[in-house]
């Protein structure tokens, strides 16, 4: 039996999703974050060293990573479901794999971190100088990237309507929560093509499933 360690508002939900869209019996082991702290129980160090989410176990097995995941789940289980076997749209398929937290991910919790940051409690002295240095920061350098890994993201939906390309596959499930955690923190007024993105796996049936097994699911900043 495939169990998940899920984590509350985490990438984990991305693996509970694949899971229904595959069909496959799992059971979840529910972890919650630290209240003041947003960080991972020290019980999840149990399963992995590295105590953090997603992680599965499957037999003797125990994999971690979201994209290891998600490709394990695929390539044991798929059964030729949710992978393209078309050149370019296996080529699309391993870059937006890779991508959704190799590229899209880091800017977005860097303003995450910057924007926690300018409302810490701090001595009033301090919080004036910390404000401005994370603004600047904020406007100069993590900003920017977003709205460029955004108008890249919009430009490949305006071209295929999924991330690889004419059907929907495991990339799109990796993509989602960059997509999401951007629409959380920094709106998508400018991207119809994303909005659209989010509707459609948003009306999936699994991964409504997904949700009601996994728990409320939020990723606002």
């Amino acid at each position: 039996m495939i169990t998940v360690h899920h984590l509350n508002n985490s990438r984990s939900q991305r693996v509970l999703w694949l899971l229904e869209e595959l069909g496959l019996p799992y059971e979840i082991k529910h972890y919650q974050r630290d209240a003041k702290t947003s960080l991972a129980p020290p019980e999840l160090r149990k399963v992995h060293p590295l105590g953090k989410s997603p992680v599965i176990t499957d037999g003797g097995l125990t994999v971690a990573e979201s994209g290891a995941i998600l490709e394990y789940l695929v390539d044991r289980y798929g059964q030729g479901r949710l992978k393209p076997t078309g050149e370019q749209d296996l080529l699309h398929y391993r870059y937006f794999m890779h991508f959704a937290e190799g590229s899209a991910m880091p800017p977005l919790v860097m303003k995450l971190v910057f924007n926690k940051v300018k409302r810490a409690p701090m001595p009033f002295f301090v919080k004036p100088i910390a404000k401005g240095i994370a603004d600047k920061v904020l406007a100069s350098f993590v900003q920017p990237n977003i709205d460029r890994q955004l108008a890249f993201m919009e430009g490949e939906l305006a071209a295929r309507p999924w991330f690889a390309g004419a059907e929907f596959s495991a990339a799109d499930v990796q993509m989602s929560f960059p997509v999401e955690a951007a629409a959380a923190r920094g709106g998508m007024d400018a991207y119809p093509k994303l909005r659209d993105f989010l509707a459609r796996i948003q009306a999936r049936p699994a991964y409504k499933q997904a949700l009601e097994r996994g728990g409320p699911y939020s990723l606002m900043s």
